[in-house]
């Protein structure tokens, strides 16, 4: 090997922070607390309060290689943890409160998690965990006091201490799956992989965040990084917006308008809500430039109608297994003129894979599928934030990957020419009638693409005859649509008449898992004897 003459410096996500203190020491790090109350700080007060809350750690026993839990929303003390537990050779393990206490309670002491972290008001969920926790030794309100039994964050954060710099493929993140069968499984960051995925999605064509943005993450801090949203918005200096729990349209458009958001991301719900909001308001965000979808794809009318606000909607794609994000979408340069209708279709797909990602979409036998918007395969992926295996769990990590050493996303998608993604479906969610499939997300799509419509979710149900069918199960938007007026609405959109659904079922709210999506599991489980009856 013919030697370089660079320097051999490790990746480390300190230098994110370190940065900004440096660079941009007075620009604003905004929180909503629960109480309703602003709190304002600044990169130079967090870079401060992160090597105090280092101090603290150390003299709570917590060393390098030791997890950190938290249980906390969007807001500074979360972002200080972001960096100081990385910062001091732990790692940090985001805990998801939306699952059940019996679930959270197995990652905890599955990571064997030494000191747990969390927001005030979830004391009654961790007063129920407490019990179960068979190796955290301090738990601590992330708050100015604690009840007895309880430490104070702001009693916890001691002096301020220097980094610890471990080699950058050393351990500083944890994140457990969710929204799967079985119990969850682990996933094990380094700071390479988190360093290499903060700058390959920040570039122009993926969140394309610079010093001059105001960048509000709707997406939980305890969800797979924010999507490295706090560690990218860290780097360049941008100004940070961090909404707590509530994340109702009105608190939202509060803050977007008051405090000079220019890039926001979240979940498909979200960005519904937030739509029948503006639109049945006539109120016009004012400086909101970019919203990024992710978590689920975005039906194209959802994409429609934030562009005719003059809103850019970008998608991205990716699982807790992938950092996340590994594709965006953007529209290429020869591609600006096509029609509106066809723009927006284009917009309305996954995207293309960032650079440094390797994707490929395979039929069983790992054979790419040809380029056509049509053939269907699985979404596989190979690069430096992929994961190669789950922590402590032999036997899924063995299942994840192909036997050429591909990661298995258990997403169907087609590509077209041009490169361009589209997610059809999962794997499991695929419905198999007469030997054809059908995608439930197409169909999911085009229905919420009705007036009167507000959600939709189709699940395949089985069949007597056909093995199975699709259901819709649908929210309405008012007034509740007939089943002829979805059907032809379906036809309209190009679907066959063996591709509608047998069956519409109303209802005022769909299920979702802990990340918003539909928890389709429980619609299957609740309507499985439906077409029983033949037909």
């Amino acid at each position: 090997m013919f030697p370089s003459t660079m320097m051999d410096k490790d990746l480390n996500l300190w230098d994110f922070l370190e940065r900004a203190a440096e660079l941009f020491p007075r620009k604003e790090v905004v929180s909503r607390l629960p109480t309703g109350e602003i709190h304002r700080t600044d990169y130079a007060e967090v870079y401060r309060r992160a090597r105090r809350l280092m101090g603290g750690l150390k003299a709570l026993g917590v060393g390098v290689g030791d997890r950190v839990a938290t249980l906390g929303f969007n807001h500074f003390r979360h972002l200080e943890a972001y960096f100081a537990v990385p910062g001091m050779g732990a790692v940090l393990h985001t805990a998801n409160p939306r699952l059940s206490p019996k679930e959270i309670a197995y990652i905890l002491n599955h990571a064997e998690d030494k000191v747990l972290l969390f927001d005030p008001q979830l004391l009654p969920l961790v007063e129920t965990l407490r019990p179960e926790l068979k190796t955290v030794r301090h738990l601590v309100v992330m708050d100015e006091k604690a009840p007895e039994g309880y430490l104070a964050y702001e009693e916890v954060l001691g002096e301020e201490v220097d980094p610890v710099r471990v080699p950058e493929r050393a351990a500083c993140g944890m994140a457990y799956t969710t929204g799967t069968t079985g119990l969850p499984k682990g996933v094990v960051y380094s700071h390479r992989a988190l360093v290499l995925h903060t700058l390959a999605a920040g570039l122009p064509d993926g969140s394309g965040l610079s010093e001059k943005d105001a960048v509000l993450p709707v997406v939980p801090m305890f969800h797979v990084n924010a999507w490295c949203l706090p560690y990218a918005a860290t780097l360049v200096g941008a100004k940070q917006v961090l909404p707590g729990p509530r994340l109702d349209p009105a608190s939202l458009v509060e803050l977007f308008d008051g405090e000079g958001v220019t890039f926001t991301a979240g979940v498909p719900t979200v960005w519904l809500a937030l739509a029948d909001y503006l639109e049945g308001t006539g109120h016009r965000l004012k400086t909101l430039k970019r919203l990024v979808v992710g978590g689920s794809g975005a039906p194209r009318s959802l994409v429609e109608r934030f562009e005719r606000m003059g809103i850019e909607v970008r998608q991205g794609y990716g699982l807790t297994e992938t950092s996340p994000v590994v594709v965006q979408n953007f529209v290429k340069s020869h591609l600006e003129d096509l029609p509106w209708e066809e723009k927006i279709g284009l917009k309305a797909k996954t995207g293309l894979p960032i650079p440094l990602v390797r994707l490929r979409v395979a039929d069983d036998a790992g054979r790419p599928v040809p380029r056509d918007g049509k053939a269907m395969g699985e979404v596989q992926l190979k690069g430096s934030w992929i994961t190669g295996g789950y922590y402590r769990n032999e036997e899924a990590s063995q299942s994840a990957l192909t036997p050429d050493g591909w990661f298995r996303t258990g997403d169907i998608a087609t590509w077209d020419e041009e490169g361009y993604l589209e997610i059809k479906d999962r794997l499991k969610d695929l419905i198999k009638s007469g030997g054809e499939w059908i995608s439930s997300v197409d169909l999911e799509n085009a229905l919420m693409g009705h007036p009167k419509v507000k959600e939709a979710a189709v699940v395949a149900i089985p069949h007597p005859k056909w093995q199975e069918r699709p259901l819709a199960v649908v929210v309405p938007r008012g007034e509740k649509p007939t089943e002829e007026e979805l059907r032809e609405h379906l036809l309209r959109a190009g679907f066959a008449k063996w591709q509608l659904p047998d069956a519409f079922v109303f209802v005022e709210e769909i299920p979702r898992t802990s990340a918003g999506k539909f928890l389709k599991r429980a619609l299957r489980e609740q309507y499985k004897d439906l077409f029983q009856g033949g037909g």
